[in-house]
């Protein structure tokens, strides 16, 4: 079989990417421009911004992915782009640019899931990996269990019952002062702090046992922090970011580990952009040691939105012949699994 070449499209949130892969597995360009400083003066992501950013950069950042990867548009075989979920404005512009060019070149469309997208990351560095494995996803909108039946075939074991854990971190992060993105900011600060220091609540859902919930966590911090300033007392930052991420980290570990054990997988996985959080790592190490289990995780550059994870993603149902028409649109609350 001959090379296959992708030309990757990401724009569903704050990141406008491309990239250019081969057989899905080897990366000969990634583009990211990030709008990481225009939405820090909001404290979030503001979608009508982000939407028009999308708009002004996309056509650069491709332009820039083809030439990095030393190919023409008359190279690629298919174009792929994350066609949920997302923020709709911003998926619209994506899924506009890879239609019209896959018209205009005549090449093959294909729509991936973005969460698929974050399970396929961890086959970029790792080519031993194959499925079936399992693969915890946690990023700002998403915290999923999911097992990993064979390349684009997933079974979710679990999900988040309210907040994800990157919206927890977001929100937390506001309220100890640290700003966006919050992620990163209290893994940093955690570093200087005792994550026993407080103990924060570990919630469970009964019916559920490998489903999540972090609004507990998040409203617990908030009383505190609202506590000690009634109290007059001073508050340590680095140790209630410390005591917050260990009160996340040990549910998702807890929870993953359990979830693998019953479900008989010996294989984990990370995704998203918390996979890339320090004490989320370690923590899944230690155990993943402890028990027997084989653990991968991308580099930080492949766990936020990036277009060469799209790209992997698509060259798997490439081989399988998939083709969308020009009827693709957004889809803000796609289910992962659904086409």
């Amino acid at each position: 079989m001959s090379d296959v070449l992708i030309l990757a499209i990401e724009s569903s949130c704050d990141e406008t990417a491309a990239a250019v892969v081969k057989n899905g597995r080897q990366v000969l360009s990634n583009i990211i421009s990030s709008q990481i400083d225009i939405h820090t003066l909001y404290g979030g992501v503001v979608p009508e911004i982000a939407s028009r950013k999308h708009i002004e950069r996309i056509n650069q950042v491709i332009e820039k992915a083809l030439v990095d990867a030393g190919v023409t548009l008359s190279d690629i075989d298919a174009v792929a782009v994350t066609y949920g979920p997302g923020l709709v404005g911003a998926l619209l512009v994506g899924v506009a640019e890879a239609k019209a060019i896959a018209f205009a070149t005549g090449k093959r469309l294909i729509g991936v899931h973005h969460i698929e997208g974050h399970i396929a990351a961890n086959l970029i560095e790792h080519k031993e990996l194959e499925p079936p494995f399992f693969s915890l996803v946690v990023s700002g909108g998403h915290s999923h269990l999911v097992k990993v039946k064979d390349y684009g075939e997933f079974e979710i074991i679990g999900r988040t019952r309210d907040d994800a854990a990157g919206e927890a971190f977001d929100k937390v992060a506001r309220a100890i002062g640290l700003g966006y993105p919050g992620g990163p900011k209290i893994d940093k600060v955690a570093k200087e702090g005792n994550p026993e220091a407080i103990e924060f609540p570990r919630a469970s859902v009964g019916d559920s046992p490998y489903d999540f919930s972090f609004s507990g966590v998040k409203s617990a911090v908030l009383n505190y922090i609202n506590g000690q300033k009634m109290k007059d007392a001073k508050i340590n930052v680095p140790d209630v970011a410390a005591s917050f991420q260990k009160a996340v980290t040990d549910v998702l570990v807890s929870h993953t580990i359990q979830a693998a054990k019953d479900y008989d997988m010996k294989t984990i996985t990370m995704a998203g952009g918390v996979a890339s959080n320090s004490a989320l790592r370690q923590a899944m190490k230690t155990a993943c040691a402890e028990n027997g289990f084989k653990l991968y995780y991308p580099s930080p550059v492949y766990c936020t939105d990036n277009a060469v994870m799209i790209g992997v993603a698509a060259y798997y149902e490439y081989l399988k012949g998939v083709s969308d028409g020009w009827n693709l649109n957004a889809v803000p609350n796609l289910k992962l699994g659904e086409r």
